[in-house]
């Protein structure tokens, strides 16, 4: 034990004094590694003095040698601008000299101008002075002169005198005689002039009327002439398309295979797709085709193009079909509000309510006897348009009953469901989005359900009559259609020789062939004539009908 602790104590003793040899070691090393550094720096602290001052001896002798380039510089640019205030100054000396020689001649040309004016008016002293010495004598004569104007004017003095006298014994005269007319008419004077007053009123109120009665004959005759031509210019002045609207829409089929995919499995797609859309839907054997019914434009409109939209992408179930009819409506929507817009634009109507233009859109999908009421809105506008130009109002009126034209049938796509008329339906829709009361009145008025109260409402009745009643603009009634066809004809057949009578074209046309054994080709010509003025006398018709007399002669022979 006491080995073992002599042990260890011997290694600590070792081992402290190895530490402190190691350190003293250390320290001397790095003693001399510093003095050695101390050298270095101090070597280069030295080169670096050494350098230094050799890089300032250099910039002292390149001053110096700058500062002489910058004084021979300087004295050149020096005598140079010396020598430029010399040659400016020589400039502005020859200059002035020259300036001043012609300010010389100047002087001298204003001293002529000068003694001119001075002559001059020295003539005009001695010709002031004649006249004053003429008008000197021209006062001697005006004193005689005025002696005898006042001798002139005593005279008439006394003329005056002598007249004035003889007017009252006139006026003594006049009243004599009158009194001595009033005793022999037993009247005064007022009473006499009240009797003619009351004759010359009496044959003026005659003549008066019978000028009044004449007046208005001829503006009768006058005015049935200029009415008829102020129509016939504002419809020659409009064009309309005479196309028929149907209550039908065909939609074609790529095949007949898709029929079954729209009818689905029991009728169920059909059945959702009449439901969502209130249209009704037609399969019957019309290849590659099926019809697509309803009196509602919009909701045919909506059914053809969600059927497209189904087709096209051949996904067709009930819960795709109310999807696609519900895009499909909103879309629509959209396109009714963008027509409404695209019109008012194209008619230069400016300010109208957007719920207004939105039911001009509406007009698109609807029609009126087979015409497409929009287009009829919009020939009705620019038409009143024509006419008031054509009747000399102002362009304001002419503006205002444009757009009265435009709105006059709004009543027809009324949202609302009414018993009112569609003329009282859209003056009443005008009133409440706080149209002119002038426009109010012409859409309520164009029918004569309310009293027209001005110049706007006659224009749109007339012309709402005019577009209604082009030829070809509305579908005739099938019952009247038949009845005019009849009669055309039967009055063809009513004269001698006439075989066969077919009215064609619409009832525009009509053919007639005579027998060519009673008829020959020179009463042919008579009878062609004589048919149109019986037509023309006793039947009514839109434009002109065509008669055409036909004789055919065939000679036969057999050759045995």
């Amino acid at each position: 034990m006491e080995t073992a602790l002599g042990i260890i104590l011997g290694a600590i003793g070792g081992a402290l004094i190895g530490f402190f040899l190691l350190r003293i070691i250390l320290k001397k090393s790095y003693e001399n590694k510093f003095e050695d550094l101390n050298k270095k720096i101090d070597l280069e602290i030295k080169e670096a003095r050494i350098s230094a001052k050799r890089i300032v001896d250099e910039a002292e002798t390149k001053a110096e040698k700058l500062t002489s380039q910058a004084e021979g510089k300087n004295e050149r640019i020096k005598q140079k601008k010396i020598q430029e205030a010399k040659d400016t100054f020589s400039k502005l000396k020859s200059d002035f000299e020259s300036e001043r020689s012609s300010h010389i001649v100047e002087m001298k040309e204003r001293e002529l101008q000068v003694q001119t004016i001075e002559n001059e008016l020295k003539q005009r002293k001695d010709k002031f002075e004649d006249q004053v010495k003429a008008l000197e004598d021209q006062k001697v004569d005006l004193d005689a002169k005025k002696d005898e104007i006042g001798v002139i004017r005593e005279n008439l003095e006394k003329q005056l005198k002598i007249v004035a006298k003889k007017k009252e014994e006139l006026d003594s005269a006049n009243q004599e005689r009158i009194k001595k007319l009033e005793s022999i008419a037993k009247l005064s004077e007022a009473e006499a002039k009240e009797q003619l007053l009351e004759a010359v009123k009496a044959k003026a109120e005659t003549d008066a009327m019978a000028l009044i009665k004449e007046t208005i004959e001829q503006a009768k005759v006058t005015a049935n002439k200029e009415a008829k031509k102020i129509v016939i210019q504002s419809i020659q002045r409009m064009c309309a398309e005479y196309t028929i609207e149907n209550t039908v829409s065909v939609f074609n089929l790529d095949s007949d295979d898709l029929k079954g995919q729209i009818i689905g499995r029991e009728g169920r797609n059909i059945r959702a797709l009449e439901a969502a859309t209130g249209a009704e839907i037609v399969v019957d054997d019309t290849p590659e085709a099926i019809v697509i019914s309803s009196f509602d434009p919009i909701r045919r409109e909506v059914c053809r193009l969600a059927l497209k939209r189904l087709v096209a992408d051949g996904r067709i179930h009930p819960a795709r079909i109310e999807e696609v009819v519900a895009k499909t409506r909103k879309q629509l929507d959209e396109q009714i509000v963008e027509i409404g817009e695209r019109t008012v634009i194209e008619l230069n109507i400016h300010g109208l309510d957007a719920y207004l233009v939105k039911m001009v859109g509406r007009m698109r999908f609807r029609s009126s006897y087979g015409q497409n009421l929009l287009k009829h809105s919009i020939e009705t506008a620019n038409l009143c348009g024509i006419m008031a130009a054509e009747l000399g109002l102002t362009p304001k009126q002419a503006k205002m009953a444009k757009r009265a034209g435009l709105l006059h049938d709004i009543g027809k796509v009324s949202e609302e469901e009414s018993e009112l008329s569609h003329a009282i339906l859209g003056m009443k829709l005008c009133e409440k989005h706080k149209e002119h009361a002038a426009i109010c009145n012409a859409v309520g008025a164009h029918h004569d359900e309310v009293e027209m109260n001005n110049i706007i409402s006659p224009i749109v009745q007339a012309c709402d009559a005019i577009s209604g009643a082009r030829p070809g603009a509305r579908r005739e009634i099938l019952e009247s259609y038949l009845q005019r066809i009849g009669e055309l004809e039967e009055l063809a057949m009513g004269h001698d020789g006439v075989q066969k009578a077919y009215a064609m074209q619409a009832g525009r046309e009509l053919r007639v062939i005579v027998e060519s054994d009673k008829v020959t080709d020179q009463y042919a010509d008579d009878l062609s004539f004589m048919i149109s003025q019986k037509i023309q006398d006793e039947m009514q018709y839109p434009g002109q009908i065509k008669v055409t007399v036909i004789r055919e002669k065939r000679a036969v022979s057999y050759a045995r």
